[in-house]
């Protein structure tokens, strides 16, 4: 029997409850799913803080916490390559063979859907309050952040004192300007 596998793309940056709820849901659909990391290469500006490698722990630990078996997911750093045109010969270079891409991105879905390729649109959870930028904001500004992540995400930020990062890094990034 050929199992369906599907993937999810998003630079999750860091990993919050937002994502963990969609990867509940795709694994409701899929026998597999492969979690790519996006813009993998990108590390320590305030878009993007956390380094893939970072990433990676967060994913493996909320996903463990969560109780998802190991042999229902793979999680693969993705680099941005800026040539739409070859990405998703990219993605599939870099991935297990898949059928259905879940992605509430525009360009993404387009990408995927030329190249004959089943698409769906994840649910959004509460996504004025579950995104990355929300919990980097709320680092920023010495908010509640913990409350929007897994323990996964709140345990390796404190390990690699994320918070103080991300604080530095808006101050270097406003004073640049």
């Amino acid at each position: 029997m050929n199992k369906v596998r599907g993937i999810f793309i998003g630079r999750m940056q860091p990993v919050h409850n937002g994502h963990m709820q969609i990867i509940d849901k795709i694994l409701e659909e899929v026998d597999e799913i492969i979690i790519g990391i996006g813009s993998a290469q990108l590390s320590h500006s305030l878009k993007n803080p956390f380094t893939a490698g970072e990433r990676v722990v967060m994913l493996n630990q909320a996903l463990a916490e969560r109780g998802v078996d190991p042999s229902r997911y793979y999680i693969i750093p993705m680099q941005d390559i800026n040539f739409n045109a070859l990405w998703v010969s990219h993605v599939k270079m870099l991935t297990p063979p898949f059928s259905i891409i879940y992605s509430g991105n525009q360009l993404v879905k387009q990408l995927f859907s030329e190249e004959g390729f089943e698409v769906r649109q994840p649910p959004l959870y509460d996504r004025l309050r579950l995104s990355g930028t929300e919990v980097r904001t709320r680092m920023i500004e010495g908010g509640n952040w913990e409350e929007l992540v897994p323990n996964a995400t709140i345990n390796l930020i404190n390990e690699i004192n994320g918070d103080e990062r991300i604080k530095n890094l808006s101050i270097r990034e406003i004073s640049e300007i």
